[in-house]
């Protein structure tokens, strides 16, 4: 399937009707409250990323035990479904548009941030360590999920996405990647379950499967995306049948009319990515593999873009190019030069510096010229 779509032509996703195709894609930035409640740090953030064509708000936890990390938003009380409407009222006076990601981290977390064993598919700790307030520290056994907790938990999924919708967010996209719980349910080294939910392919996708029906059901299809990494390792997840597993998995979705399923580093011409184009009937958002860790390119993946629209991507979502970006739509529709990403472990430290802090053009421009004014 090719798409001779450019950059900036419009796209309808859902019930959205969107000027570009470019999306701000999830990304983890803990400058929400301790409680989980979103801040006004980040209703400036979102707000001054508005441009994009979506916005894709970070990974927010749809129930206490499902917390990652310290300082990441929820969406299980009224006070962070309350933080969460100041920043999508942000985003809307700008001219945005906003879904959540629910992200539910399973084994990925501690006692030390959620205050509650973590839950996964099995009994099986993770071997890296976990960032906690207190620093790193070693992963816990977690509890493995009986199915009456199964179901409780698709239930946390429904109601965060409720929630979401009460909050002002057009959407939500469901984590299934990125060894979040989702993943772990899907990968053989993280599922070790003899019950309807483990062993089988078909038995390992049925998480997932209920997970985005359930929430489906509850606020529309045409609201709901999902994530996935066919293949990825992050949070040593190990998948030894990624093809069959991800066909049997994208067409298992194919029929419900969702909003869209976004791929996480996304190649172009890999079988994987091209056999998921094949199989998936509606809008595909590539997220393309820039190197982690490495410098962004200069073009702030402009070029890696036009290959994924031209491989079958609908949308291309990019990350880091808008953190250092806020203005990053206006700069690649004129081939404005970027700013360049500053020291990356300041995504995770809270508060302004290396997250509200990046210019815009025109702050730039401005910059400049009193510069030029006081040295002349």
């Amino acid at each position: 399937m090719t798409n001779t779509a450019d950059i900036f032509s419009p796209v309808r996703l859902g019930d959205l009707e969107l000027s570009h195709r470019l999306v701000m894609a999830p990304l983890t930035r803990n400058r929400a409250a301790a409680d989980g409640t979103p801040t006004e740090l980040m209703a400036t953030h979102y707000a001054q990323r508005a441009g994009a064509g979506l916005l894709i708000a970070e990974g927010t936890t749809p129930n206490q035990v499902g917390q990652t990390y310290p300082n990441i938003p929820g969406l299980y009380t009224d006070s962070q479904v309350a933080g969460w409407r100041r920043v999508t009222d942000a985003v809307r006076a700008e001219g945005g548009r906003m879904f959540v990601q629910i992200q539910h981290g399973g084994r990925v977390s501690h006692p030390d941030n959620s205050g509650r064993t973590p839950v996964s598919a099995s009994a099986v700790a993770q071997p890296e360590t976990v960032h906690t307030a207190n620093g790193l520290q070693d992963a816990v056994v977690p509890h493995a999920l009986t199915l009456a907790e199964i179901a409780d938990t698709i239930s946390d999924y429904v109601a965060a996405a409720r929630n979401a919708i009460d909050a002002g967010f057009a959407g939500v996209e469901i984590h299934s990647a990125n060894g979040m719980l989702p993943h772990q349910f899907l990968a053989g080294n993280t599922n070790q379950r003899s019950d309807r939910y483990g062993g089988s392919i078909e038995n390992r996708i049925r998480f997932t499967v209920e997970v985005v029906t359930a929430v489906a059901d509850a606020i529309g299809a045409e609201r709901v995306g999902v994530r996935f990494y066919p293949g990825g390792t992050v949070n040593s997840i190990v998948e030894t049948d990624t093809e069959a597993l991800y066909s049997a998995l994208v067409t298992a979705l194919a029929a419900e009319h969702l909003a869209y399923l976004h791929l996480v580093n996304a190649d172009p011409k890999s079988p994987i990515f091209q056999q998921i184009r094949r199989i998936w009937p509606g809008k595909l958002i590539a997220n393309p593999n820039l190197g982690w860790g490495m410098p962004l390119p200069e073009d702030g993946g402009r070029q890696a873009a036009l290959d994924l629209l031209a491989a079958g991507a609908d949308l291309i979502s990019l990350g880091r190019a808008f953190i250092a970006n806020p203005d990053l739509v206006e700069r690649l529709r004129t081939g404005a030069p970027l700013n360049r990403l500053r020291d990356e472990p300041l995504m995770y430290v809270g508060g302004e510096n290396g997250y509200n802090d990046y210019p815009t053009l025109a702050e730039s421009a401005a910059a400049r010229s009193e510069a030029s004014s006081v040295a002349a």
